[in-house]
C-alpha cells in the first residue's frame, strides 16, 4: 500500500457492503483519531445542487483569503477531486499518509470505503490548518459519515426522490434524513423552495429561501437579500444553469449566518472564478459536447430546461448510462422531449445497469445501444453534425468516462 491505487484497493476490501448506514463506526475512529477542527464547517445535503453550493463557498472563502478544505464524493476521474486544500487537488502521497492514519486508528473496526474516505479527509485538514471547511454529505445525511462531525452551519439545497432503498420512498422521509444534519442552536440554510414538514420540524435555527433570504435577476445581474442584508449588482456564478442563482444564494446565505467578514468584491471574485465539471458544462468545439452528471428525475428535469433555452440544434444526441438502482424510467421521461436520437451505454459492476435495461424502459426502437460511455460517444461525434449537439449524463460513471475519452481523443474534434 505504497501508491493510492494500492490504498485504494484496500479500503475497498474493509467492509462486506458498500453502502452501511451508521455513524458509530465513523465515531469510534474520529474519537481515535482526536480530529478537532478549530475553524467554521459547513455541511452541505441535498438531492441536487450541492456539488454546487460547495464549489461557490470554496470560491467565495478562498477569495476572501481563507485557507479552504472541501470535501465532496463522487469523483469524476481521480479520487483526488474528493479533496481539495486551499483550491488544489490532493496530492497522492499525502493522501497515503491520511489512509495510513486512518489505518492505524480503526484497529478491527470496519469501515466502508465512503467511511475510510471522509475520515482521512478530516485528518487532512486538521494536520494541514485549513481555516474553514466545507462538507459534502455523500448519502442523505443523519447517517452519512460526514456527520459524525458537528456542523457550525448547515446547508439543504433540495429534497427530491433518490436512494429510496436507504432514504425512504417520499419527500417526507427523504427530508427528514437529510435534515439529520442540522444542530441545535446551530443556523441551517434552506434553499429547497418547498421543505417537507419533517425538515421544518428539524433542529436548529432555519433561515428558508423566499423568506429569509431570496435573490432576483435580470439575466446581466442579480440581488441577494439576507441576514446581513442587501447585495446588489453582482455577477452571475460562472456554473451554468437556471437554478444557480438558488444554489449561490444559499451559500451566500450560509456565510452571512456563520458572520464571515466577506467584502463584495470577494463574493464577486469568488462567483466568477468558481468551476466545477460536469455541471452543464458546455465544452469547446463541434458539435457541442456537454456533460451533466444528472442522474435522477430532479437533475433531469433541470437539465432538460437548461437544454431548452442554450440554442437550436438540428440534432440533439444523448449518450446515457446509468445505475440500475436509479429511477432510470423517470430520468429518461425528463429527457426525452429534448432528445432526438438516443446513445445508451452499459456500465459496469454489480450497480451498472445494461444497455438494454435502459432501452426497454426508454421504449424506443431507434435508440442505439454500447458496451461502455466511450464507445457511446465515440460513434455518436462520429455521427452527428457540426450544429447539433451531444448531452452525456446518467451517472458520475458515464461522464467521467466520456471526460476520460474525450483528453485522450481532443485533437480529434472538429
Amino acid at each position: 500500500m505504497k501508491t493510492l491505487d494500492g490504498w485504494l484497493e484496500h479500503i475497498g476490501r474493509q467492509h462486506p457492503q458498500t453502502i452501511a448506514m451508521g455513524l458509530e463506526r465513523t465515531r469510534k475512529v474520529l474519537a481515535k483519531l482526536a480530529v478537532r477542527l478549530s475553524c467554521p464547517v459547513i455541511s452541505v445535503a441535498g438531492t441536487n445542487g450541492k456539488g454546487s453550493t460547495c464549489a461557490m463557498l470554496e470560491s467565495i472563502l478562498r477569495a476572501a483569503g481563507y485557507r479552504t478544505g472541501l470535501y465532496s464524493s463522487p469523483h469524476l476521474v481521480r479520487y483526488n477531486e474528493r479533496v481539495r486544500i486551499a483550491g488544489e487537488d490532493a496530492g497522492d502521497p499525502i493522501l497515503c499518509e491520511s489512509f495510513a492514519a486512518v489505518e492505524a486508528a480503526r484497529a478491527d473496526t470496519p469501515l466502508t470505503y465512503f467511511e475510510f474516505g471522509t475520515l482521512a479527509a478530516l485528518w487532512l485538514f486538521q494536520r494541514t490548518k485549513i481555516e474553514a471547511a466545507v462538507l459534502e454529505v455523500g448519502l442523505g445525511g443523519r447517517l452519512d459519515a460526514v456527520n459524525a462531525l458537528d456542523a457550525d452551519c448547515a446547508v439543504l439545497t433540495s429534497v427530491g426522490i433518490d436512494h429510496v432503498d436507504y432514504l425512504g420512498p417520499d419527500r417526507e422521509s427523504i427530508g427528514r434524513e437529510k435534515a439529520g444534519i442540522f444542530r441545535a442552536g446551530k443556523p441551517a440554510v434552506i434553499a429547497e423552495p418547498d421543505p417537507p414538514r419533517s425538515v421544518l420540524a428539524a433542529p436548529g435555527e432555519k433561515l428558508l429561501v423566499g423568506k429569509d433570504f431570496s435573490y432576483t435577476g435580470d439575466g446581466a445581474q442579480w440581488t441577494y437579500t439576507g441576514p446581513k442584508g442587501r447585495r446588489a449588482g453582482l455577477a452571475y456564478p460562472a456554473l451554468r444553469g437556471a437554478l444557480q442563482l438558488r444554489n449561490a444564494a444559499a451559500a451566500l446565505c450560509a456565510l452571512d449566518a456563520l458572520g464571515l467578514p466577506i467584502a463584495m468584491q470577494e463574493i464577486r471574485r469568488g462567483l466568477a472564478e468558481v468551476s466545477l465539471p460536469a455541471r452543464f458544462q458546455v465544452l469547446p468545439g463541434r458539435p457541442q459536447v456537454i456533460l451533466d452528471v444528472a442522474h435522477n428525475p430532479q437533475a433531469a428535469r433541470a437539465l432538460a430546461e437548461n437544454l431548452a433555452t442554450s440554442g437550436f440544434a438540428p440534432e440533439t444526441w444523448a449518450v446515457c448510462g446509468m445505475l440500475r438502482d436509479k429511477d432510470i424510467a423517470g430520468v429518461l421521461r425528463e429527457l426525452a422531449p429534448r432528445v432526438t436520437r438516443w446513445h445508451l451505454a452499459t456500465l459496469p459492476g454489480p450497480r451498472g445497469a445494461a444497455a438494454d435495461e435502459l432501452a426497454a424502459q426508454l421504449g424506443n426502437a431507434a435508440a442505439k445501444t454500447f458496451a461502455s460511455p466511450a464507445a457511446a460517444l465515440e460513434a455518436a461525434l462520429g455521427s452527428a453534425s457540426g450544429n447539433d449537439k451531444i448531452v452525456v449524463f446518467g451517472s458520475f460513471l458515464t461522464v467521467g468516462e466520456a471526460i476520460t475519452w474525450l483528453k485522450q481523443h481532443r485533437t480529434s474534434r472538429r
